[in-house]
């Protein structure tokens, strides 16, 4: 309870504005993304696209490749997330050369041991969240795989044993949602770096996390990649 009286209140007001502004953006690309068609729901159109004609192959090792090389992507940020946290309680080892640095930083503000110390921790925090939604995205794409490898082969779906439509549909939500998870944390990262702003000043981190904000909604919804997939 001690830090709660020891944080300032333009801190605690910064802290809920940073993460006020990640749950909202997050809940606002995941439903306006459905009216005005994001990135993420642009692309799970050709996963569907991609699972369909999964049903036409045999043998079905390109595939598997495909699936392969996806996770592979959130294997590195996992790693790359353990590595962060290590580093971020190694630096809680010397807050003290720290903040004797951050204060010779220019308009950086002054601030105490303690305080200092529990924003690494809430550092800590974002990169954890993150850490399992990559792990999580890695599994998801396992579950890929293993339904790549069930499906029947062409023929049984040219005869009308097995519905291709559904097979191909409910593999292309598999992709999708492992897609989705992927998405969140690699937000989590970009959210982390706003954060960073937080050890100069309140203001700074919500000026960064705005800046953040912008740049997400850019390219989620205004990218040059995103006119290209549509056209």
């Amino acid at each position: 309870m001690k830090i709660f009286s020891i944080l300032p209140w333009a801190d605690w007001l910064a802290l809920v504005c940073f993460f006020a502004l990640w749950v909202g953006y997050a809940g606002f690309a995941k439903g306006w993304g459905v009216r005005q068609s994001s990135l993420l729901v642009t692309t799970n159109r050709y996963r569907g696209y991609w699972m369909l004609q999964t049903t036409f192959r045999d043998p079905r090792m390109l595939d598997g490749l495909i699936t392969q090389t996806l996770s592979n992507t959130p294997a590195f940020f996992s790693s790359t997330s353990i590595l962060v946290i290590g580093g971020l309680f190694a630096l809680l080892g010397t807050t003290d050369k720290a903040t004797e640095l951050m204060s010779e930083i220019p308009f950086a503000q002054a601030t105490t041991l303690i305080v200092f110390e529990f924003k690494i921790l809430v550092l800590v925090a974002i990169f954890i969240y993150a850490f399992f939604r990559f792990s999580w995205c890695m599994r998801q794409y396992t579950f890929v795989a293993l339904l790549i490898g069930s499906m029947p082969p062409p023929e049984a779906f040219d005869s009308g044993e097995f519905d291709r439509e559904r097979f191909a549909h409910r593999a292309a939500r598999l992709v999708a949602s492992a897609a989705d998870t992927f998405n969140d944390g690699l937000r989590a990262y970009y959210f982390a770096f706003a954060l960073l702003a937080w050890f100069v000043s309140p203001v700074a981190m919500v000026l960064a996390t705005l800046v953040v904000v912008a740049i997400l909604y850019s390219r989620e919804f205004r990218s040059d990649v995103l006119q290209v997939l549509r056209d």
